[in-house]
């Protein structure tokens, strides 16, 4: 099986978690900060996965890159590697080991103790790495401590933060949502229940001296504000003074606001008009709690967006058992280097790509390839890292490891389909580039204006509506529209097989006119089979292709391979040959078993003095169908007519016409001969064929129908195929096909099924109208509700928006944006149509 992509971890980008981003305000800060770090050639922040992706270039270096990000006023989330040497370095060989190991690219900061190496690092990978590159320098790793470390269950090596701090970040939430609730609704039962029952009011005041309640308040306020709600302070108030506010400096304006009235109004009622002694203590903590309980919620959901990451990590082999020194023993997969010789047990995960040496079982590739029955392995087989052993046991030799191997790569690819930018999302950075600062002088003109022309009292009503601006606005939904659609939807995409290797391509595909496929491997299986075989009287079919099997063993002919291939898959025994005449043009004839065999074209026979006349019709039958015909002779007497072709794959026909029922256009580019392209299209279903074509010509069929204003995806899986992938508008590549292909791809479809493209452009599509409902929604809230919180409605309804209201108006909001996206898990498309 071909491996997906062949680039070397050097040239990969870089990901690293990074906390304190609430906003799409903050992405834009990141992606800022880090752009300016030399080295860095690109720089792009994933709000859905709260994740900065760096493409490292010359010069470039973890270490200023982390400082960057964290003068930002955002923290970079590394990993620890650490390795152990054969044997401790002297203090100048230390200094030259720490200064190779941190040109490695990713490595933050380096400690070397004795043996012991520790490194702080971005990235995954990278204990391999740095391994390899102490190996280039002839220092050798301890090997005796392999064993230790898998006793234990897992390695030590890395600590990693990437995959699970969603739910780390859930739980810090869920505990901090409980200690405000548990403060605010006491607070909240006082004030707003004497609003809302009068008596209730009366009882209290009668209990409790209004000036003591007011204490309560600010005590009970001060704990939710200051602790539980100190996140929103120490984020939003740093931007504010940087003069790059977000959203965090919304809820901080907001909420200090409320709490700053209130305290004058508790302990320094005399500098306020009589009419405007109210405090809001309640609203403050209530703002608090609820943008807690969105924040909850928001992480929770996130955390569901990133199911199809965490699905293909959790295929990958904790371990691998090892030949090394003569020893046999258990290593953490990450330790796994080129040529080891691994051990492979019944049932076992297998733990990296290479080479079956000895042994042989049935291995479970559905996650590579989706077909459902084993693959039989024997030696010479390659292996697939994270596919399933069966009942057998082998040894085989590790070739591709880390992040060659197939399984990271598919995990790469869909990381960066999940964290790329969509052209859409270039429109929403315009925005939310000055929404903040907007708000924050729609909420001063809010209070302006009622504080000039509102109703007694102004100074309440002007303050109330102004926080209100500032709570309600959500710069969350905006910034979670795009990146939540796109990381679900790609992370289903991965599930139907379909791989994005290139972000646009996710929004260009819905836009799709018209399919061009390539014959050869992409609607056919792309390997001739005998399809067709029919005896003359007095001779057995068994018996014919046993000796017919026997004369082709000794050609080269692709033809003569598909029928000794095809005989043998019979459970036939294929006789020896000798006396071989290869006749250039005609056939080939040799002796078999004490018999004359013969097998050539029609001229061959009649070269012999045989007529074929009896094989007319069937012949014309099959060269009507696309199928090669064969005639064999035996003892000089005519034997059979046999057919091989390059037949269909069994989903081709049902996936065409899935994308004639999509409205789409298909077409068919091939080198093959006209007759046989015809044959095929025909029972495909396709009208539009161009054959004959060389792969130059392929590419100028594709401009032909770009030139008439459609939309072109082209369909391919060889060498051939490459300038047409590069080409169209979108190369969607076939997984099982040659790397050349892949690499000219945007799309790859990790399996053989041409049902995935159906499948791609359903996802596509849905994930673009997902985008849609989410951008609508978030920018009509804002357009909706701001004005609302403003006050638009009080001059003819006497309505004024409680900031409590907004708080939870707000959190809702981005509830909903990743509510919406979630539904993406669940796009149907198999056996559909859409």
């Amino acid at each position: 099986m071909n491996q997906t992509v062949r680039t070397t971890a050097e040239s990969h980008p870089i990901v690293i978690p990074v906390e304190g981003m609430s906003c799409a305000s903050c992405v834009r800060r990141v992606e800022a900060a880090a752009g300016r770090v030399p080295g860095v050639s690109t720089s792009a922040v994933n709000f859905a996965t709260e994740s900065l992706s760096v493409e490292p270039g010359e010069g470039f270096s973890a270490t200023l890159l982390a400082e960057a990000i964290r003068k930002a006023g955002y923290e970079p989330k590394s990993e620890t590697v650490a390795l152990t040497l054969a044997e401790a370095p002297a203090d100048a060989e230390a200094n030259r080991l720490r200064r190779v190991l941190q040109a490695v690219s990713g490595v933050v900061r380096v400690e070397i103790d004795g043996s012991r190496i520790s490194a702080e690092v971005f990235g995954r990978d990278m204990r391999r790495r740095l391994a390899a590159a102490l190996q280039a320098e002839g220092v050798a790793l301890a090997s005796k401590t392999h064993h230790a470390h898998a006793e234990g269950g897992e390695s030590p090596h890395i600590q990693t933060h990437s995959h699970s701090h969603h739910d780390e970040d859930a739980g810090r939430l869920k505990r901090d949502l409980i200690i405000a609730a548990v403060l605010t609704l006491p607070l909240f039962v006082a004030e707003m229940g004497g609003h809302l029952y009068p008596p209730f009011h009366h009882a209290l005041m009668g209990v409790i001296a209004p000036q003591t309640l007011y204490y309560a308040y600010l005590a009970l306020a001060t704990a939710v504000i200051f602790g539980p709600g100190l996140r929103f302070l120490k984020a939003g108030i740093p931007a504010l003074v940087k003069g790059a506010p977000e959203m965090n400096s919304l809820v901080a304006l907001g909420v200090l606001a409320a709490y700053g009235y209130s305290i004058v109004t508790t302990f320094a009622p005399d500098l306020l008009p009589p009419q405007s002694r109210f405090v809001y203590y309640e609203a403050a903590t209530v703002i608090v709690t609820l943008i807690l309980l969105g924040r909850m919620l928001e992480a929770r959901a996130r955390g569901r967006t990133g199911v199809a990451i965490q699905r293909l990590l959790g295929l990958q082999a904790k371990t691998a058992r090892v030949e090394r020194d003569g020893e046999t023993f258990d290593i953490p997969t990450d330790e796994v280097m080129p040529g080891d010789i691994l051990v492979v047990r019944p049932g076992e995960r297998i733990a990296v790509d290479g080479t079956l040496i000895d042994g042989s079982s049935n291995i479970d590739e559905s996650m590579i390839s989706g077909e459902p029955l084993p693959v039989a392995k024997q030696q010479g087989a390659s292996v697939v890292g994270g596919t399933i052993n069966g009942t057998g046991s082998f040894r085989f030799r590790a070739e591709k490891v880390g992040a060659e191997m197939m399984l990271s790569q598919i995990i790469r690819l869909v990381e960066e389909a999940q964290g790329a930018k969509l052209p859409i999302q270039a429109v929403v950075d315009r925005v939310t580039a000055w929404f903040v600062p907007a708000i924050i002088a729609v909420a001063a003109l809010t209070f302006l204006g009622w504080w000039m022309l509102g109703p007694e009292p102004v100074l309440p009503h002007a303050l109330v509506a102004a926080v209100a601006v500032l709570i309600i606005a959500c710069p969350c939904a905006m910034g979670l529209a795009v990146p939540t659609s796109i990381m679900v939807g790609t992370g289903r995409a991965a599930d139907l097989g379909v791989l994005f290797r290139k972000g646009d391509a996710l929004q260009r595909l819905r836009d799709v006119d018209v399919v061009v496929l390539d014959k050869t491997g992409t609607i056919t299986r792309g390997r001739p089979e005998l399809t067709d075989i029919i005896t003359a009287s007095g001779f057995h079919e068994d018996e014919v292709l046993a000796l017919v099997a026997g004369v082709e063993a000794r050609s080269e002919h692709p033809v003569a391979e598909a029928l000794v291939a095809s005989v043998k898959a019979r459970g036939l025994a294929v006789g020896e040959a000798s006396n071989v005449e290869a006749v250039a043009g005609y056939g080939i004839a040799a002796t078999v078993d004490g018999r004359r065999v013969s097998v050539g074209a029609d001229r061959f026979m009649e070269k012999l003095g045989l007529s074929v006349e009896e094989f007319a019709a069937a012949s014309e039958r099959l060269g009507s169908a696309g199928k090669t015909p064969l005639y064999a002779a035996i003892d000089n007497r005519l034997s059979a007519i046999l057919a091989v072709a390059d037949p269909m794959k069994p989903t081709s026909v049902a996936a065409i016409g899935r994308l004639k029922a999509m409205g789409l256009r298909v077409a068919m580019v091939t080198g093959d001969n006209a007759r046989t392209a015809r044959a095929v299209a025909d029972a495909a279903g396709i009208d539009d064929v161009v054959a004959q074509v060389l792969p130059e010509g392929k590419v100028e069929a594709i401009r032909a129908l770009q030139a008439k204003g459609g939309t072109v995806a082209f369909v391919g899986d060889g060498i051939n195929d490459a300038p047409a992938l590069a080409a169209a508008d979108i190369g969607i590549a076939v997984g099982t096909g040659t790397d050349v292909a892949i690499e000219s791809a945007d799309v790859v479809l990790s399996g053989g099924d041409l049902s995935a493209v159906v499948d791609a452009i359903a996802v596509s599509r849905a994930v673009m109208n997902n985008i849609r409902q989410n951008l609508f929604w978030a920018f009509g809230y804002n357009i909706a509700l701001v004005p609302l919180a403003a006050g638009a409605l009080y001059p003819a309804f006497g309505i004024q928006l409680s900031p409590m209201i907004g708080a939870g108006a707000m959190a809702l909001s981005s509830v909903f944006v990743l509510g919406n996206a979630l539904r993406l898990r669940r796009i149907e498309v198999k056996d559909k149509r859409t």
